[in-house]
This record gives structure tokens, sequence and C-alpha cells, in this order.
């Protein structure tokens, strides 16, 4: 039943944040006219009331306010564990702590107006809380909260589609301005009221009224501390049962039923991705299951419809969303660290050194096709494993990565040794790139409409080696003709439809034969000359060249 469930709650909680949302940002537009006048601000007012004091708005507005703060109760029962990203925090928090905020302002206009009749103005309300300045505060504070929940909500569930990078800048603007207007239209409002106090303004509801209202403001906030309470306690008993969840590298933890595999990674302190913040919406915290498959429950829609339009495989699940009621073993798709470079320079590289290097240049093609078809958050996390990829093939054959550069790569070798290591280095990267890209494709076959391709171009000579930049964006990097022709060169083997087009310099200096490539003369802009160069159509053809060299006589060592 819970499972039937999952998706019509979301749905619930969805649409009464939006209803709410949509209040909050009626109310405040209406705040930011005493920017304008007192006058302005009452005739919007008008206008606000039509809306939210008939029927169907008070029974939509106080509806979805209930709703969502029972969903939110139910969403903290359900949570397994407490441990979670700051924004996922904060919006909790931000979340239980309004309605306290919000109490006292809806009893002094809202439900007094229900009792009395009377509808206070915004002479009435900003004189009270002018001469009140607890009051006023308080009611700041709950602005910013209420305003503050709303965008987080928001960018929750709007950050995974294709069109919010583009209205972003907009949408976060907005977000910025809306508070601020609404907190200057109170501030200059009451300036405008010239010293009109509470005493001679606010609407003083009979005796028996005052205590009508003092009463339900105690009910109003014990339900509130007694739910909040209740579901903790809750959260606190003891469950019946546990199984086991066991991890690639040996490692196993006990939670009891009842958790997703996201929390109990969380629970554990095992680090595991969901960009999405848990909601199914992207496929980040996919996991991959190795034991325990039979018996599982179900996906839910909201997991069937993101597995499919990722093409995984039955063995594949989300972690936000599987609470397996068995042990399992699991092996999660994607990592969550970053591969790095480690390489620190010294201080004479990093103050800038001619040296003789091996450039590698390598880029995916077309990875704007492959993008559009892609989820956003799937494909940051194929460019994740693309570029880990990269990362330890230069680093396996000795080389660094310079800089990653939107899908392509830019990599050094040579830096602490000659220039025929270097280069050898350099093709030893090639062979392991190529292998790897291949890897890729058999593990997203069921993902890709076509195999992931790569085009690669390599050159080496002389460069100039530095520390180059400023500040933060300041890295160890290399300038020069070498690095143009390189990048040239990875150009020149897509037109080829190659893997790689590398320069006869590289493989000379690599001690490798010429033969059986096709050869070119290719000029280079700004250059003068042509530049011979290989095309090779498959890189792994260096590698029993690459190993007959590593297995013969002991080389000389490398001259500078």
């Amino acid at each position: 039943m819970r499972l039937k469930l999952d998706i019509p709650r979301k749905r619930l909680h969805l649409i009464t944040g939006v209803c709410l949302g949509l209040f909050l940002l009626t109310h405040f537009l209406n705040h930011a006219l005493g920017l304008i006048s007192v006058d302005a601000m009452e005739k919007g007012r008008d206008l606000f009331n039509i809306l939210w004091r008939s029927w169907i708005g008070t029974v939509l507005l106080y509806g979805s306010l209930l709703t969502h703060f029972v969903l939110a109760l139910d969403s903290l029962y359900r949570r397994q564990t407490l441990r979670m990203p700051p924004r996922e925090a904060l919006k909790i928090i931000f979340g239980l702590a309004l309605p306290f905020m919000l109490v006292p302002h809806v009893t002094a206009t809202r439900i007094e107006w229900m009792l009395s009749g009377y509808a206070a103005s915004y002479y009435d309300v900003l004189g009270g809380l002018w001469s009140r300045p607890p009051d006023a505060f308080r009611q700041c504070v709950a602005l910013v909260f209420a305003w503050s929940h709303g965008c987080l909500g928001f960018w929750f569930w709007m950050r995974g589609r294709d069109w919010y990078p583009r209205y972003q800048l907009l949408l976060y603007t907005v977000a910025l301005l809306v508070p601020v207007l609404a907190l200057l239209g109170f501030w200059v409002g009451v300036r405008s009221l010239d010293g009109v106090t509470a005493s001679n303004t606010w609407f003083k509801p009979d005796r028996t009224d005052f205590d009508v209202i003092r009463d339900i403001r105690f009910w109003i906030y014990a339900t509130l501390f007694g739910s909040i309470a209740g579901t903790l306690v809750l959260r606190a008993l003891p469950v019946n049962g546990k199984i086991r969840v066991a991890y690639p590298d040996g490692r196993s933890i006990s939670v009891a039923r009842g958790f997703t595999l996201l929390e109990a990674s969380r629970a554990a302190g095992i680090p595991h991705l969901s960009i999405c913040g848990g909601r199914g919406r992207c496929s980040t915290c996919r996991v991959r299951i190795i034991e325990g498959m039979n018996g599982l429950p179900a996906p839910g829609d909201a997991e069937r419809h993101t597995l499919s339009r990722i093409k995984a495989p039955s063995n594949v699940r989300l972690a936000c969303q599987l609470r397996p009621n068995h042990n399992v073993t699991i092996a999660p798709v994607l990592g969550a660290e970053n591969v790095g470079v480690t390489t620190v320079p010294n201080p004479e590289e990093a103050a800038g050194r001619e040296r003789r290097i091996a450039v590698l240049f390598c880029d995916l093609r077309d990875f704007t096709r492959l993008s559009q078809q892609q989820l956003p958050f799937d494909t940051v996390f194929l460019l994740n494993r693309y570029f880990e990829m990269i990362g330890e093939a230069v680093e396996g054959a000795g080389g660094t990565v310079d800089k990653f550069i939107g899908d392509g790569a830019l990599a050094i070798f040579g830096l602490n040794t000659g220039i025929e290591t270097a280069c050898q280095q350099a093709l030893t990267a090639t062979t392991r790139i190529a292998r790897s890209v291949e890897l890729l494709n058999r593990n997203f076959m069921s993902e890709l409409d076509q195999p992931l391709r790569i085009a690669m171009g390599m050159h080496a000579g002389p460069a100039i080696i530095g520390q180059i930049g400023y500040g933060r964006a300041s890295s160890l990097t290399a300038v020069g003709d070498t690095i143009n022709a390189a990048s040239r060169l990875e150009g020149f083997a897509k037109e080829y439809d190659a893997q790689l087009a590398v320069s006869a310099d590289l493989v000379r200096y690599a001690g490798l034969p010429l033969e059986g490539h096709e050869r070119y003369n290719i000029a280079i802009r700004g250059r003068a000359g042509t530049l011979e160069t290989l095309i090779v159509y498959k890189a792994e053809e260096f590698e029993p060249l690459l190993a007959e060299k590593a297995a013969g006589p002991a080389s000389e060592p490398d001259q500078q």
C-alpha cells in the first residue's frame, strides 16, 4: 500500500507547496506596494482578499497549509536517518519553524476577522507592529523563513529541468527581489504613518473575543508542539527486524527494515551521491544489485519512469526509492568523490621553465547530441566517469592532467622525465583511454543510442611550463607551439574519423617505427612549414609496439 501511496503523496506535497508559494508571492507583492503608499497597499489588499478570503481561497489555503504540514511530519517520520545535505536540513528546519512564527499573525488577522467580522487594515497592522518592535522583528524573520523554505522547495523541484539553466539567473533575481521589496514596502509604509501607533488605530476586540483568541493560539501551539514531538517519539521506537546492506569494498551495515538504500548509506557515513535530494528525479544515486535481487519491492512509478528513461537493466535500482526487505549486496554506480590531480609543482617549475614534453588532447565526439538525449544529472554522471577514466589512464601512465575543458582534456607528460620516456607514456595513455572507452560503452550499452567515440591529438616538443593564472584560478600549465599543434591534431583526428592523430616527431622520440599508418603533412595555423602526422584509427595498435620496446634492452638515460 505504501508504494501505491508514494506518488499521490509526492503530488500532494507538490500541489500544496505551489498553492502556498502563490499565496506568499501575492502577499509579499502586496507588502511591496508600500513603496508607493499605504493606500496602494490597501487597494492591493482588496484584490488579495477577493482571492484568498473567499470560501474557495480559504479552503485552498488552509487545506494546503494543513496538508503540507502533515506531509512534512510524515516525511520526517519516514526518514530513517537525520543525516542529510545542509540544503535538505535547512528546508526541513524552515518548514517546521515557520508555523510557530505565523501563529500570532494568523490569529490576529484571519481568526480575529472570523470571530468579530472586523478586517484589520494595513494602517492597523503596520501601526500595531511598529509599536511592538519584537513582533515586527518576528514577522520579518517569518517572512524570510517562509520565502527561503519555498525557494528551496522550488529549487529541489526544478533544478533538473532542461529549461532551468536558461532561466536560472532570472529566477535567482526574482527570489532575491521579492522578500527585499516586501521588507522595504513594510518599512516605507510604516514610516509614512507619521507616528500613528497601535493605541489609536489597532482594533480592540472585547474581552470575550480576546480570551477566545488567546485560547485558540494556545491550542494551535500545543498541537504543533505535540505533532512534532509525537513524530520524533515514533521515529525513536524500535522496529521489528533488521537487514544487512553490503558494499563492494567489504563494508557491511545493519539497518532497520524501511530504510532506503540511500538512507542506509548516509546513516553509516558512506558517501552516496543523490543530486536531486532523494526524490527519484535523477539517477545519480543508482545502485547495481549484486546479491539479493529476488523478492525486492517492485519500483514505484517515479523510479520506474527514471529507470526507463536511462534504459537501466533490471538489476539497477534507485537507492533513494528502494526499501529492501531482506539482505542485499549493492554497488553504487556513481562514486561520491571527484577525480583530482594531486601532482604538486616544485617552485622552479611554478616560476616558469622551458621543457621538452609530450602533450595529449582528447575529446568526446558528438557530445552535444549525446547531452541533449540524456537527463542533465546523467550527463554530469557520464562526464565524471569519462573524466575519471582519463585521469586514471594519464596518471597511471605517468602523466598529469592539466585541465578539463567541456568534454575535452589536456594532459602533459615529461614534467619529471626525459622526452623519450614522456612520449612512451603519452602513447601508453592513449591505448588505456581507448580501452576504457570501450569498457564505458559496454557498461552503458543500454543507455546510449550510439557508442561513445573519442578523438585524440598528440605532439612533442618544447613548451613553457609554469604556474599561470590568477588567485584560485592559477594552476600549473603549459603554453607554446607544441600545445597548439596537439590541439590542431585532435581536430585532424576527427576529420579522418580516427581515434588518434599523432605527430611523427612524437613517435620517433618514443623509438617506435612509423610504418603501418597513413601519413600526412599538414599545415598548423601560426606555424611555419608542415607537420608530419600519423593517422591511427585504433590507438591500441601501439600496444604491442610499446610492449616490445619495454621488453628490449634498457635505453640510456634521457638527456634534457
